[in-house]
């Protein structure tokens, strides 16, 4: 009898258990060349199942050498055209034309192939999945039932990881290493599950990495040149949530089944996010959605209602598609990591779709710069209503996101206003970041919650003569162009150590000095030489928007000729009494530290000017265009007295 395997049969790994079985002992198997060709060229590229299948003809080579079977190898290799024109069958002609030459059965696991075979009236035996009676598979000896994941590779003593998500401990678990021949068995064996299992996907395929999905294990076999030696790890849940399992899980019900239906479960690796956007799935099918899922690779554990998908055609946009198409009410999107899918993910949302996203972050702040790098932050409280945080598998924090105009944190002057992106704690109220556009970047911002907040001086009207004009009301936040730094003794104790921080970070970029002046707990303005703006600034501010995020504090890059002109510019005048008066281009100040405070009628000689509450640092701010400012000038160089008293 003649039979000639295909491509599939061998990697499939069937044909010598029915050989050692009886069924083709005596047979002649007659490989074509072709099938030798498409497996090394497989191999080639590191892929597994092209070793798997050379495993399998090399079994049917001792086979032959034990007299069980007879081994021919037919036909010639394909040509570089022919492979060019695999996809479209013509490596599957040349292997049945050998079938057709020597009148032989023709065994195949490819359906398609099966039925072409037929039609060309060729004896064709069709090789079905198993799907059934599985033996465990050899990887199993390693697991029990508190190991999470298992690391095994050649030449290193097998190692698991045991515990719960919230204590894990990596243990070794046996004293031998392992063999990269043990690895390969295992490797064919998991491959050949994958392929035969409904539950089982090959879900990656590279030059050195083959990705595997086993019902609830996720199997990742590297080899060289990937890796420098061959290497299995298997991960798989230990336990089985559910969303009442978690604390807050009421608060994310309401929101999933209310308007605000755009949900990000963000966390670092291993924390516990794909359980819970699991859970979530669970639940929102329970309730009566309809719920998908986009996954590459699949590794949700969720009932078969819910319907997974992954990159159809390698993009996930070709998924989103489909899915558009598909109109289902919720979709898990699991692991945002690239561009793409970043944006497909707001396109769902805004279109209308429910939509629960999962992303790798170590806190809350680098899930949002994550988006804002991607996604419009004036669109970000439409794309994004709900952000979970979760560590070690419980529920730490959720934020509710808003959009608003207002200044935002980190400037001070009423005409920085602008649209900005909030971000709240949902369990206290309380603002945790800003997110706003500043010189073409998009800045997040937290919100620094000071000590001691108090009123900012305000410019009272005066109580008598109403033909005097009213001073003009001036911020108690100041922005750096417009104020001079503070004395030293008065500065607080954090500012200087938040100077050498950003003195360290801009000095990256510069070889001159860099002077830096603190102007609030979250803004500061440096100067440095002309030269080197444009390297600590970067191509589309890039390094200092970093250095923003990095630190937390508002930065002005300033070149220095910038700052001695100020210094020219600035004046100070004694005019005794105790009262001084600094002035530049903007700004009129009026020191006055004894009455810190307090509410003063101002007096040029006998004349009253006004009154002024004084801030807590012993000052009055009036704009230096105002009339009341011009009038002050002018008494003071003409040699009037300007005092103060307390009302």
């Amino acid at each position: 009898m003649n039979i000639v395997p295909d491509t599939s049969v061998l990697i499939d790994g069937r044909i010598t258990s029915m050989i050692k079985a009886g069924d083709y002992k005596g047979a002649t198997i007659i490989v074509p060349e072709a099938v030798v060709a498409e497996l090394e060229a497989q191999a080639n590229q590191g892929r597994e199942i092209g070793f798997s299948g050379l495993n399998e003809l090399q079994a049917l080579c001792r086979l032959a050498d034990e007299k069980v079977i007879e081994l021919k190898f037919s036909g010639t290799r394909p040509t570089l055209e022919q492979v060019k024109l695999s996809s479209g069958g013509e490596i599957d002609a040349m292997i049945r034309n050998i079938a057709i030459e020597n009148s032989a059965q023709f065994i195949t696991s490819d359906s398609v192939q099966a039925e072409v075979a037929r039609a060309k009236g060729l004896n064709v035996i069709y090789l079905k999945p198993q799907i059934t009676d599985f033996v465990p598979l050899g990887i199993d000896q390693f697991f029990d039932e508190h190991t999470i994941a298992v690391y095994l590779k050649e030449r290193v003593c097998p190692c698991a990881k045991k515990g719960t998500i919230s204590a894990m401990k990596l243990v070794q678990i046996r004293d031998q290493p392992t063999t990269e021949f043990e690895l390969r068995a295992l490797a064919q064996e998991i491959l050949e599950r994958a392929k035969r299992n409904p539950d089982g996907f090959i879900e990656v395929e590279k030059r050195g990495i083959t990705v595997v999905q086993i019902g609830s294990m996720r199997i990742a076999i590297a080899r060289r040149p990937f890796s420098d030696g061959m290497e299995i790890t298997a991960v798989r849940p230990i336990v089985d949530v559910t969303l009442e399992d978690y604390v807050k899980a009421e608060v994310i019900k309401d929101r999933l089944t209310g308007e605000k239906r755009g949900l990000i479960i963000a966390g670092s690796p291993g924390s516990g996010k794909t359980t819970l956007a699991q859970s979530v799935a669970m639940f929102l099918s329970n309730y009566g959605f309809v719920v998908k899922t986009m996954e590459a690779p699949r590794e949700l554990q969720v009932p078969d209602q819910i319907t997974q998908y992954t990159a159809l055609d390698g993009s996930m946009q070709n998924t989103a598609d489909v899915l558009m198409l598909v109109r289902p009410d919720f979709v898990i999107f699991d692991e945002l990591r690239k561009n793409e899918e970043f944006r497909i993910f707001a396109d769902m949302r805004l279109a209308g779709m429910g939509m629960v996203g999962v992303v790798h972050a170590t806190d809350v702040r680098d899930a949002l710069q994550r988006f804002c790098d991607r996604v419009d932050y004036g669109v970000l409280s439409q794309v994004i209503n709900t952000i979970v945080f979760v560590r070690e598998g419980v529920i730490t924090k959720i934020y509710d996101i808003g959009f608003t105009l207002k200044v935002p944190e980190g400037m001070a002057h009423e005409m920085h206003i602008r649209p900005v992106t909030t971000v709240s704690d949902y369990e206290t109220g309380s603002l945790a970041f800003d997110v706003f556009r500043y010189d073409g970047e998009t800045i997040v911002m937290p919100v620094i919650y000071p000590e001691d907040q108090k009123a900012t001086a305000a410019i009272q009207p005066p109580r008598s003569s109403p033909a005097v004009p009213v001073a003009q009301v001036i911020p108690q936040v100041r922005t750096p162009a417009e104020l001079l730094p503070r004395k030293e003794s008065q500065e607080p104790a954090g500012w200087k150590f938040s100077e050498k921080e950003i003195q360290r970070e801009i000095g990256r970029y510069t070889d001159g000095a860099v002077d830096v002046q603190m102007i609030s707990d979250t803004k500061a303005v440096v100067y440095i030489d002309d030269k080197d703006v444009p390297a600590a600034i970067g191509k589309g501010g890039k390094n200092i928007s970093a250095i923003v995020n990095k630190i937390g504090i508002g930065i002005d890059i300033k070149p220095r000729n910038e700052l001695e002109k100020q210094k020219k510019e600035e004046e100070e005048f004694n005019l005794g009494g105790g009262v001084k008066i600094h002035t530049d281009k903007k700004q009129l100040m009026i020191i006055a530290p004894d009455h810190n405070g307090k509410i003063v009628d101002v007096f040029a000689g006998k004349e009253y000017l006004f009154t002024a509450t004084v801030n807590d640092n012993g000052e009055i701010h009036l704009a230096k265009n105002s009339s009341i400012a011009q009038e002050m000038i002018r008494r003071s160089t003409a040699g009037e007295v300007i005092k103060l008293r307390p009302v």
